[in-house]
């Protein structure tokens, strides 16, 4: 099986909760079954920005993640990319299993 970048947004009370809603959005609008290459597959993520950022700037930052392949978020099956946004959202980043 192959792997998909993804760059997604989810917003909650806290990460953790961003974090599931991205989830469930990406499960409920990819499918169930597994192997989508989108978020739903992720079960944890790790913060990769320690501040806040416009969302332009984060979402520069996920596409730079992504060209360098950071090692943080490199494996299909480790944790997604966490990145706070400054109104007070969360944009996730990293590789799914297709």
């Amino acid at each position: 099986m192959g792997a998909y970048d993804f760059i997604t947004p989810g917003s909650g009370q806290d990460v953790e909760n961003a974090f599931l809603d991205a989830k469930e959005d990406a499960a409920w609008e990819f499918g169930h079954g597994g192997y989508t290459g989108t978020i739903a597959e992720k079960s944890d993520f790790v913060l990769v920005a320690d501040s806040p950022m416009s969302p332009d700037a984060a979402e520069k930052y996920a596409q730079h993640l992504l060209e360098t392949d950071d090692e943080r978020i490199r494996d299909k099956r480790g944790p997604a990319g966490a990145i706070p946004v400054d109104d007070g959202t969360w944009l996730f980043v990293g590789y799914a299993s297709s």
